[in-house]
């Protein structure tokens, strides 16, 4: 079986700072995870309760409220290959400050408008700010500070960050009724800059990785990390594993309250089922933990995406019924938790840790505008059959692709380049 040739030799990363492998490391790590809860929360996560008020207060669709979402999602994407090189070169103490200040000035922004275009124009740079200070940023944080445990703290920063729709979908709907939509959006303006900033400007101090010790600027083993990349299979391959898979959950996500209403199901199964989806994303990284070093990477990985074929056809196969409907959730949320962490992980396992920020940001490019284009794809399927059942085939070949895709990576990309 052809294995990729071994990288040409970079300089090894600088030791990191003293106590950053020890106690130390691990308040930076929980530190860094609740971060990510707050901006996952305040800046992804609240978008849905704010449509129906802003909607009903100033006229606008609904379609028209979601398309600044997607322009957001789009935006994310091609700003996340600059901010994982910038990231690579200087570290990310800079980019996610920058990207957290940003943020919340663009909610206070959003607090106060009153036109559409001024809306999309917020929600662009809204998406700027989602390269800058959500996962892909911060994994690359942890894996160039933590070149040995970086599997172990994405996994705790993950599990962390996974109670994020659980903590600021009641929060906010909370807001929104007692105060208002746009005094709500000030209040996570707040939080989000009382909470995040600290961490991202004071504990993000760079002391660990191959820009320790040397001017700001680009990183040449970097630079040539992503070039071999861009011609080696193995990227291709995770490529085409991460744009399905987000094709297929997304579309699933946006579609699963259509989707079986069309079918006939109650609205509070519905609502039932879907409230078990975030608890078994935060289960999923807890069995993965649990294991640590008994299960390699690669295996939980290539197990994990054979779960999305699964859980299509279960919908696809299985009557409407309350268990099914569960087993649907609960297997598609384990699913999705253990695939956030693959994804972190996926490019040091399979390829090489130099350049790591620029290579999964140019990764998410194409999976990112998978993520933003798939819902409206998915509707004019529904429009054009007349049923779901068309999309739930067209996703079932999406996660096949999905399948596919990661196998292939990891037969061609041999085994992981270092041990926890």
């Amino acid at each position: 079986m052809h294995r990729h040739a071994p990288a040409p030799a970079a300089p090894a990363p600088e030791t990191p700072p003293a106590g950053c492998e020890g106690r130390g490391g691990w308040v930076f790590v929980l530190a860094l995870a609740v971060a990510q809860l707050v901006s996952w929360g305040a800046l992804y996560y609240a978008f849905s309760l704010f449509v129906v008020p802003m909607s009903a207060e100033l006229g606008w669709s609904r379609t028209a409220l979601n398309g600044a979402l997607s322009l957001g999602l789009l935006v994310a994407g091609l700003f996340a290959y600059p901010v994982g090189a910038w990231i690579d070169a200087r570290g990310g103490r800079v980019v996610m400050s920058l990207g957290t200040a940003a943020a919340t000035l663009l909610l206070v922004a959003w607090a106060r408008v009153t036109h559409l275009s001024a809306f999309y124009l917020i929600w662009a740079g809204l998406g700027a700010t989602l390269a800058a200070t959500l996962y892909e940023p911060a994994f690359a944080v942890l894996t160039r500070r933590f070149p040995e445990s970086f599997r172990t703290r994405i996994t705790i920063m993950t599990l962390v960050g996974g109670f994020a729709s659980t903590a600021f979908i009641p929060l906010t709907q909370l807001l929104i009724d007692r105060l208002g939509w746009r005094e709500a959006l000030l209040c996570l303006a707040a939080v989000n800059l009382a909470v995040a900033m600290p961490v991202h400007a004071l504990l993000l101090r760079d002391g660990g990785g191959a820009a320790s010790g040397r001017a700001a600027g680009p990183d040449p083993a970097a630079s040539g990390a992503v070039a071999r990349a861009l011609r080696h299979p193995v990227f291709w391959c995770l490529a085409l594993c991460f744009t399905a898979y987000f094709a297929t959950f997304t579309a699933l996500t946006f579609h699963f309250v259509p989707l079986l209403a069309d079918r006939g199901v109650p609205t509070a199964r519905i609502v039932g089922a879907f409230a078990v989806f975030g608890p078994s994303q935060v289960v999923g990284r807890l069995v993965l933990l649990a294991l640590g070093r008994r299960v390699r990477p690669s295996l939980a990985g290539r197990l994990v995406v054979l779960a999305f074929p699964l859980t299509v056809l279960l919908l696809i196969a299985l009557p409407p019924s309350a268990p099914a409907l569960f087993a649907f959730a609960i297997l598609f949320g384990l699913a999705n938790g253990v695939m956030t962490i693959v994804r972190g992980t996926a490019v040091p396992d399979l390829l090489w840790r130099e350049g790591y920020g620029a290579i999964n940001g140019a990764l998410a490019l194409p999976a990112t505008a998978a993520r933003a284009g798939a819902p409206f794809a998915a509707a004019w399927l529904w429009t054009a059959s007349g049923s779901y059942d068309a999309v739930l085939w067209a996703l079932l070949v999406c996660a096949l692709l999905s399948a596919l895709g990661y196998w292939l990576a990891v037969a061609l990309g041999g085994r992981p380049v270092s041990k926890q």
